[in-house]
């Protein structure tokens, strides 16, 4: 394979670029590099960086910019066995890690939508995880791909960074993600990840749907959805190793 060419290496044209360009190419193993070659110098994404970096000039942004692509930088795209989309970073104080829904180990009190995403892996397999233990990073180890939709948001304001640019993005992570031949696992929880599935052409990929674990909706399809056991079943009809659901932080 030719080595890929730098995702920040452009002309002046695209130098708005710069900012989010670096981030994501800092870090960022060979296959994504490969797979993302361009990207930068889109009209879209020229917009996006300006706007972030600006964002993050002004005010308060979630997560810390070291972090912003790190669903990217943690897992390569060949090692992917598992997606799990979320939807916006959380907006509160030392919550956002780059990995959807994961929080720090550190941070009390969990999210509550974490906490309903604990309360179904324990119905379903019987796991009991210990409250500290919610960085995810364990699962990031085995091929479990934690991305969100949008990527920044500003402090105390949910949705706040929906529609710049971001979803177009995502998009086509998903979309070269379809490209693989290797079939891939996607769980979709809630409206805004289910959208997502237009993207995802191939139809050697497979699908686990429910409502989204947040409390305003889990109740209605959340619990009881046992995606961690489907999607055990579904890598081993793969002949893949399942995923240790237990093992959520290193």
């Amino acid at each position: 394979m030719p080595k890929p060419r730098s995702l920040n290496s452009r002309s002046p044209l695209h130098a708005g670029a710069d900012f989010l360009a670096k981030l994501l190419n800092d870090g960022l193993p060979a296959g994504w590099q490969q797979t993302l070659q361009g990207e930068a110098e889109q009209p879209y994404f020229e917009k996006l960086s300006r706007f972030v970096e600006k964002e993050y000039s002004k005010t308060q942004v979630f997560p810390v910019q070291e972090n912003l692509f790190r669903a990217l930088h943690a897992l390569d795209i060949d090692a992917v066995k598992i997606v799990i989309l979320g939807q916006d970073p959380y907006h509160g104080e030392k919550q956002g890690t780059g990995l959807s829904f994961a929080v720090p180990n550190e941070l009390f009190p969990k999210p509550p939508s974490l906490q309903n995403i604990f309360k179904e892996l324990e119905s379903d397999l019987g796991t009991v995880i210990l409250k500290e233990k919610s960085d995810l990073s364990g699962w990031v180890d085995q091929g479990v791909l934690l991305l969100n939709s949008v990527l920044t948001v500003r402090a105390a304001q949910p949705h706040s960074h929906r529609g710049q640019g971001w979803e177009t993005f995502t998009d086509h992570v998903i979309s070269r993600l379809s490209d693989r031949t290797d079939p891939v696992v996607f769980i979709l929880w809630g409206a805004a990840a289910m959208k997502k599935k237009t993207r995802i052409t191939n139809p050697q990929h497979l699908f686990l749907e429910s409502v989204h674990p947040s409390p305003l909706s889990a109740s209605r399809g959340f619990f009881g959805s046992r995606p961690f056991s489907k999607s055990n079943a579904l890598l081993k009809e793969l002949g893949k190793v399942p995923i240790d659901w237990s093992r959520t932080t290193n």
